[in-house]
């Protein structure tokens, strides 16, 4: 079975609800810290909110980053800060019975992203590892200051759009 690490972190801009995703997906923990840089991808998302994002970006990651496996031969071990894709995975056999409605009849407004993260998760042996996304540094391990590589890129490529959008503006 191969073992892959994904770290995944979003930023958004809650007046425009445009953010950017980043991820880094990696063999092993001891990977050199060139190579971790090198290796963080980022997208711009439009039309989002900071839980939304989180779920984008982890999917797109996958999709992006990650072979498509056969019978579950690649544990994934996914590093996050999002509490709603962790509480996803306690909710998930209520959303499936209610097939993405509400009680009141509605479907869910991020249905088919859920229905996407599920049949991610029943594509790969996936373990989803909540991190503080906030540390003081000197309260960080390895597995933080490489999470804080993934968050900086986001902030980083967030911080760049609204410059450069701010920039074409006058």
């Amino acid at each position: 079975m191969n073992n892959l690490i994904l770290f995944t972190d979003g930023s958004v801009d809650t007046k425009t609800h445009i953010g950017f995703g980043a991820y880094l997906a990696i063999e092993n923990l001891e990977t050199p810290g060139f190579d971790l840089i090198a290796n963080v991808k980022t997208k711009q998302f439009e039309n989002t909110s900071s839980t939304l994002l989180e779920m984008q970006t982890l999917v797109w990651a996958i999709d992006d980053g990650i072979p498509s496996p056969e019978d579950k031969t690649i544990k994934l071990t996914i590093y996050t800060d999002s509490q709603n894709i962790l509480g996803l995975l306690t909710r998930r056999k209520k959303l499936e019975q209610k097939k993405y409605y509400t009680s009141n009849g509605k479907r869910l407004k991020n249905a088919d992203i859920y229905g996407h993260f599920y049949n991610i998760m029943d594509r790969y042996d996936c373990h989803i590892i909540k991190v503080d996304g906030h540390k003081p540094r000197h309260e960080k391990n390895d597995i933080d200051k490489i999470f804080t590589l993934v968050d900086k890129a986001s902030r980083l490529a967030l911080r760049h759009f609204r410059y450069e959008t701010s920039s074409a503006s006058k």
